[in-house]
């Protein structure tokens, strides 16, 4: 025969230990919505010759955010040209030797002396808008290490699924070359993006991605079409003035790209 008081007590525990962990979980959820909420980000203001540009830097990859972060404050990038322009491709700056300006001169060989590691994250992708280091090709710099200052900013096109297909073939055309056995594929989300509001997918696990345009991309569409030389220097200079670091919550008034 059953003891029905023992059997009660026995349910009455199980209720409370099922209720208490869904407290629990839902405790972390809402710690971690709130920490993401509050996560704080670099910012860093370019006021260009052409426009100002907000671009918002990601704190998984730290070694490029904080680089970003000193070169800004330092005033590093303080008179550097946008020295090679491509439109439906991206904008290029952060050679501190174009700060010469000097006329018809191929720009793109400068640095601060020194590169920055590989941060190239799985998820983080070239759509339309990101910032992304500058390096040297894979024949010499096989860790993919990323040039110490140079950077880009994608503006890019949409592409349908034959050009994606061509974009997955020439990655991979690529690593195997580097001797990466990895086939890349890119991901439905990111297809869909690349087929709606565009970027570079060629692009993917090449190189590192840092941050992202927030504010300006009227200027870096203005960058874009700006006529240029045979080696894609603009005729009329366009440079960095000076720059501004802060430090805050995602900005409510962030562009959308």
């Amino acid at each position: 025969m059953k003891n029905t008081k023992t059997s009660n007590l026995t349910k009455s525990k199980l209720i409370f230990f099922s209720v208490s962990l869904t407290l629990v979980l839902f405790s972390l959820l809402f710690v971690n919505d709130l920490q993401a909420k509050r996560e704080s980000y670099y910012y860093v203001i370019l006021k260009t010759t052409a426009g100002d540009i907000t671009l918002r830097l990601y704190n998984e990859t730290p070694l490029h955010r904080d680089n970003f972060v000193k070169l800004a404050k330092n005033g590093f990038y303080n008179g550097v040209l946008f020295h090679r322009v491509i439109d439906n491709f991206m904008i290029q700056s952060g050679d501190p030797d174009s700060k010469a300006k000097e006329k018809g001169k191929l720009y793109g060989d400068g640095g601060p002396g020194y590169n920055i590691p590989a941060e190239i994250i799985p998820g983080i992708y070239h759509k339309k808008g990101v910032l992304a280091a500058a390096r040297e090709g894979d024949n010499v710099n096989p860790k993919r290490e990323s040039g110490g200052s140079q950077f880009y900013i994608v503006k890019g096109k949409v592409f349908d699924e034959q050009a994606l297909k061509a974009s997955e073939d020439r990655i991979n055309s690529r690593n195997a070359a580097n001797k990466i056995t990895d086939i890349h594929t890119i991901p439905p989300k990111w297809r869909e993006i690349y087929k709606t509001k565009g970027g570079t997918p060629h692009l993917d696990t090449q190189y590192t991605v840092f941050g992202e345009l927030v504010q300006g991309a009227d200027v870096v569409e203005k960058i874009s079409v700006t006529k240029t030389d045979s080696n894609d220097r603009p005729l009329e200079d366009i440079y960095i003035i000076s720059t501004k670091v802060t430090k805050s919550r995602k900005l409510k008034t962030e562009e959308s790209n």
